[in-house]
C-alpha cells in the first residue's frame, strides 16, 4: 500500500497568490464579471464597434490596480459612484442598499455601471444610450 508523502506546511504558489489577493484587493487590478448583466443593457445588445470599445476599455482598466483607478479622472480611466436616486432603471434586488454603484466610461463617454466586491467589478449595465441613470 502506498503512503501519502508529507508535503510540509509550505503553501503552493497558487495558494500564496490567492492569499495575497485577499489581503488587499486595492493593490491588484480589477477582474470583470458579466454574470449579472441586465437586459437590454448587455454587450449582446451592442454593435460590434461598441463591443470592441468595451473590450478595449476592460483591457486598459485591467492594467491598473484598484488603488490607481481611484486616482484617475472619472471621465478617463477612473470611476464615479452613482447615487441610487439617480437611477432610471430598477436596481436588482440582490444589490443591497449598502453597495456602491460605480460607473466607468466604456464606449466614449457612455458608461458601464456595476458594483465591486473585492477585486471583481460586476457589470450590470452597459449604458450606451445614457438611459440607466440621470447624467
Amino acid at each position: 500500500m502506498g503512503r501519502l508523502q508529507d508535503r510540509g506546511s509550505k503553501p503552493s504558489k497558487v495558494l500564496r497568490e490567492r492569499t495575497e489577493q485577499v489581503e488587499n484587493p486595492d493593490l491588484k487590478p480589477p477582474l470583470f464579471s458579466f454574470e449579472f448583466l441586465q437586459s437590454p443593457y448587455c454587450v449582446s445588445d451592442c454593435t460590434s464597434e461598441e463591443r470592441s470599445s468595451v473590450l478595449s476599455k476592460l483591457r486598459q482598466l485591467s492594467q491598473l490596480t484598484w488603488q490607481q483607478l481611484k486616482q484617475q479622472n472619472r471621465h478617463a480611466l477612473g470611476f464615479e459612484i452613482i447615487g441610487r436616486p439617480s437611477f432610471k432603471v430598477a436596481i436588482p434586488q440582490f444589490v443591497t442598499a449598502d453597495v456602491n454603484l460605480l460607473a466607468f466610461r466604456a464606449i466614449g463617454m457612455a458608461p458601464m455601471v456595476g458594483y465591486r466586491v473585492g477585486r471583481v467589478f460586476h457589470i450590470l449595465w452597459v449604458d450606451r444610450n445614457f438611459t440607466v441613470y440621470k447624467h
